[in-house]
């Protein structure tokens, strides 16, 4: 009862507190008078039955002059309670910890952007799975199915891509987003699959790649070598596609796929597997100055070379005054001819010795595992040596083949620093956890 006692002063102090502009000198002096006898009875610890009097004699004070404040009605307790989340989820993200998706692939394998996973005919992932899927990874599913029975082709562009047309639209029926359309005929009835344009461009993760798997048995290379092999026999089909959002149109190339289906069969199937989901501490750097091997999130709104006004994550590999460049790597010589080392393939080198401070750093240069090492390119050609600006940072992606980064758009303004990742929080992975 005296926590409750307690409880009702507080609702009374309150009251004085929002409406004491609003009371007259007989109700304020009411509320005092009911607000004293109450605390009188508390400091002498009076029993159950007196308590019980004098919170009933506040209660009626308070409901003659709380106007809004008392009594509280549902909405008003929901509101105050939203506002006051409210205030606090935002008070987190601007000044502590930032939610954060990792929207492409450049940082792969350390953080992943929008995957995906490729089905054969007849395995793809049924009902149960799919929900499971869904709430642990991410993963929405798309299935193209055959709307004529005949031999399945696949429009191209002059470059090599799989041939599309762009539009807006919106993700889960409700965020806008620019979406892709792809267009598949088989026997000369067209069938066509909306994907996100985010992840349908993303090289080795995105809709080639899926077109690729499906039919050519491999990477994106063997699907270039199909193509290439038609062209030289002239087995291309020429047409042209119009882009119905900008009314642009571009020529076209159809390749067989030497497959035939029936209707209702399955053209290809496959998954989309959410980007990591991360949370960016953003307090460290403010006492403690960034650390070259970091995750590194900061924002593009003052770097021309990105013309966008986005939150990047990268790592950090260069600090004001550093010195960056990309070496050949020593070759492995093997009957005459360099083992596994492509044209741009290099060693990162800072202040003239190679990069450490993060295990990425280890693997790209050993190119163990999915790292696949660091490429020249940009400000980083072989020969050319970078020295990074006062008050300016250097970033790289650990995927440094696929990754637009500082070799392309320069350094980042210390005024755009974020912070660095801190927890992968979704999906459930392996990768789930404190981030690295």
């Amino acid at each position: 009862m005296r926590r409750s006692a307690a409880q009702w002063l507080e609702m009374a102090e309150r009251v004085r507190d929002y409406r004491r502009d609003q009371l007259t000198e007989a109700q304020m002096l009411k509320l005092q008078t009911a607000t004293g006898d109450l605390q009188a009875r508390l400091k002498e610890k009076a029993g159950i039955p007196v308590l019980t009097k004098t919170i009933e004699k506040l209660e009626s004070v308070m409901r003659e002059v709380g106007g809004r404040i008392y009594p509280v009605t549902s909405l008003v307790e929901n509101v105050d309670f939203f506002l006051v989340a409210a205030i606090v989820i935002l008070g987190m993200r601007a000044y502590f910890v930032q939610p954060f998706k990792i929207p492409t692939n450049s940082m792969y394998p350390t953080y992943y952007g929008m995957t995906s996973e490729v089905f054969k005919a007849g395995g793809e992932p049924r009902l149960p799975a799919k929900i499971g899927r869904l709430l642990t990874l991410g993963a929405v599913n798309y299935t193209m199915t055959a709307a004529a029975d005949g031999e399945v082709k696949i429009p191209f562009f002059a470059n090599g891509q799989v041939a599309y047309t762009e539009r807006p639209g919106r993700t889960m029926g409700v965020f806008p987003a620019l979406m892709h359309d792809y267009d598949i005929s088989v026997g000369g009835q067209m069938t066509r699959i909306t994907v996100p344009a985010d992840w349908a461009k993303s090289g080795d993760f995105g809709f080639d790649s899926v077109v690729s798997k499906t039919f050519f048995g491999g990477t994106r290379l063997a699907l270039y070598n199909a193509l290439q092999a038609a062209a030289n026999a002239r087995q291309l089909e020429n047409s042209t596609l119009q882009d119905t959002y900008s009314g642009q149109r571009r020529a076209i190339f159809w390749l067989s796929t030497g497959r035939t289906l029936h209707k209702g069969e399955s053209i290809l199937s496959f998954d989309i597997l959410t980007g990591d989901m991360l949370f960016v501490d953003r307090v460290t750097y403010n006492f403690f100055p960034p650390k070259v091997g970091q995750g590194f999130v900061f924002h593009t709104r003052q770097i021309a070379g990105i013309g966008v006004d986005q939150y990047y994550v990268k790592r950090l590999v260069g600090l004001p005054g550093d010195t960056l460049e990309v070496r050949r790597p020593v070759q492995n010589v093997t009957d005459g001819a360099p083992s596994g080392i492509g044209a741009n393939d290099g060693q990162l080198f800072r202040n003239g010795k190679p990069i450490d401070g993060a295990d990425a750093f280890v693997k790209n240069s050993n190119k163990e595992g999915l790292y696949p090492g660091y490429t020249a390119g940009g400000l980083l050609e072989f020969g050319q040596i970078l020295k990074v600006p006062d008050k300016m940072f250097f970033a790289m992606g650990d995927n440094s083949p696929s990754s637009s980064d500082g070799r392309v758009w320069g350094s980042i303004p210390e005024k755009e620093v974020v912070g660095r990742p801190l927890f992968i929080y979704y999906p459930i992975t392996s990768r789930w956890g404190v981030a690295r």
